[in-house]
């Protein structure tokens, strides 16, 4: 019989700020994040809203050589990770009269050779990029600066985690554009069960919130321009969507094998209990028609945790408000739980906080977990009118209260990449 994982740690930066308990406040409180771009002059663009991290020092949270290395996504994902991490209670105790920003070490007795960590992200350190380049253009090669080289690559967030905690395990990013920290979950899943680490650091963390980004992914049509209504603009499964809303920030989920958390007293929140993994082999951008490469993701997924589709109570959609994306996701979870789907909750965590791109995985993971925990489901915001091509029991107006054993997250990314975690309560 294989081993069970649980999970013992969350961590988020989110638009609704620093901390998981932020997070899943707004989250149930049914709060939207979406405002006018403030990070630029967006005026020329044709998608002017996001959901921005609000008033993020990195100085409160990390010393100020650690920051200046730092991309944003770096710098969310770094302290995303250190709240999961104290969470599963495996950093040494802060000292009363220890700086914040000061970085813990692993708490005593915990095997740092056997401490993996995964986070990852889509885009990576594109701010840094931006601007080194403006500084090359306008001043020559001598005025970039040296931290570009670290600053910039994907694998650093999860090099910096290891540095700043001395995780010595496995570390590395897995990439596969929006279903990169889902990817980057089951990957660590399976580093477990493959008997190469014992607890595993694995999410993802974006800052996408520029004008070259939003330029590309609003020429294409992919953005919502509901600009002078920002608050309704992502509406996953409603009849009048129109397109996603970016978003920013990082979530981070830390866990283990069971006995090792039993073994040092920690709680466990959730199982980890099955992952899938699939490609449609279609397009580049969008998804099968026919729903292929996610039907087969959430049968493996399934059968990987050993379940049945009318064992589903929950599934935390990919749900991004584009009209292709929320109808193929909608056929793939009729096709794979028949007619139990119309006793299958389903939610969009992206409704109220966008769409972190290559962080999104992790920061719904989260939130499914958090719905495993309190058997309550936060709604999907601005579902006025479903789709008919979606027919989904879509929660909104508010929380829904109801029994959650068994919880699907989904992820699909440009590429065709398709990936799907399943969280079981304990």
């Amino acid at each position: 019989m294989r081993e069970q994982v649980v999970v013992t740690g969350l961590g988020a930066v989110s638009p609704y700020g620093v901390g998981v308990p932020r997070l899943i406040a707004g989250l149930y409180a049914g709060e939207p994040t979406a405002t006018k771009v403030t990070r630029f002059d967006a005026d020329a663009h044709p998608a002017r809203i996001a959901c921005e991290v609000p008033n993020f020092v990195p100085g409160e949270w990390l010393p100020r050589k650690l920051v200046s290395q730092l991309d944003p996504f770096a710098q969310y994902g770094v302290v995303a990770a250190e709240e999961a991490l104290t969470q599963a209670g495996l950093l040494a105790p802060r000292d009363a009269a220890g700086q914040p920003s000061a970085a813990l070490p692993l708490a005593d007795g915990i095997d740092a050779d056997r401490v993996a960590t995964l986070i990852t992200s889509s885009a990576g350190g594109i701010s840094e990029m931006l601007t080194q380049h403006a500084r090359l253009l306008t001043g020559g090669p001598r005025r970039v600066r040296p931290f570009f080289a670290i600053a910039m690559p994907i694998n650093l967030v999860s090099g910096q985690v290891a540095i700043r905690h001395g995780l010595r395990g496995p570390s590395f990013s897995v990439v596969s554009a929006c279903a990169s920290a889902t990817d980057s979950i089951g990957v660590g899943l399976d580093l477990i069960r493959a008997g190469r680490a014992d607890v595993v650091v694995a999410g993802g963390a974006e800052a996408t919130i520029n004008p070259l980004t939003m330029a590309a992914f609003g020429i294409v049509g992919a953005l919502s321009k509901r600009n002078d209504d920002p608050a309704a603009a992502s509406r996953p499964f409603d009849r009048d969507r129109d397109g996603f809303v970016m978003g920013e920030g990082a979530g981070v989920v830390v866990f283990e094998r069971a006995a090792h958390a039993a073994a040092r007293g920690a709680v466990p929140l959730a199982e980890l209990a099955g992952y899938g993994i699939s490609n449609d082999a279609y397009h580049p951008s969008g998804p099968h028609p026919d729903a292929d490469g996610a039907i087969r993701a959430l049968r493996l997924a399934l059968a990987d945790a050993d379940l049945a589709p009318s064992d589903v109570d929950h599934v935390n959609a990919h749900g991004t408000s584009t009209p292709a994306n929320d109808r193929t996701e909608a056929m793939a979870v009729r096709a794979v739980l028949g007619p139990h789907a119309d006793r299958t909750s389903v939610t969009s965590t992206k409704s109220a906080v966008g769409h972190l791109l290559g962080a999104a995985g992790a920061v719904e993971s989260i939130a499914t977990i958090e719905a495993v925990r309190r058997q309550e489901i936060a709604p999907t915001l601005n579902l006025d009118h479903q789709d008919p091509d979606c027919p989904l029991d879509v929660v909104h107006g508010g929380p829904r209260a109801t029994a959650v054993r068994v919880a699907c997250s989904n992820s699909f990314g440009f590429g065709g990449h398709n990936g799907v975690l399943v969280y079981r309560g304990l």
